[in-house]
């Protein structure tokens, strides 16, 4: 069984969500807000020490044509920075529709609107999950 957290970057927030390869499901933990415009590496730090995770799942951003988004190169070097500094390997997934879907989760369900990135975060790592074999 491997452990690992997905994160749904964005330059103010980051959503982060624990899974694992047994069950192949994906929990939602927390939104980190970022630190002076830089992602809060002391909060992923103590997230990474408690779950222990073996590898690490980044949320790709595209459009509908199929392009990368406008933050897709700061999610790629988010993705780079949490391979260099936690050296674990980091693999990147498509998250197009995942805040779409994470809205709607949140209007079925009483949810606060602060967990909507920790739920795509979710969403990102169970698309991951689910391309495995």
């Amino acid at each position: 069984m491997t452990t690992l957290l997905g994160f749904d970057y964005g330059p103010a927030k980051i959503g982060v969500a624990v899974g694992q390869t047994m069950t192949r499901t994906a929990s939602p933990l927390e939104t980190l807000r970022a630190v002076q415009q830089h992602p809060d590496w002391d909060g992923i730090t103590r997230l990474i020490s408690s779950w222990e995770p073996q590898e690490l799942v980044v949320g790709l951003p595209f459009n509908m044509d199929d392009s990368e988004a406008e933050v897709a190169p700061r999610a790629r070097r988010f993705a780079r920075q949490l391979e260099g500094r936690y050296h674990l390997t980091v693999h990147l997934v498509d998250e197009r529709l995942t805040s779409i879907e994470a809205k709607r989760q949140l209007q079925r369900k009483p949810k606060k609107i602060e967990e909507l990135d920790a739920i795509a975060a979710q969403l990102i790592l169970e698309t991951w999950l689910s391309e495995q074999q």
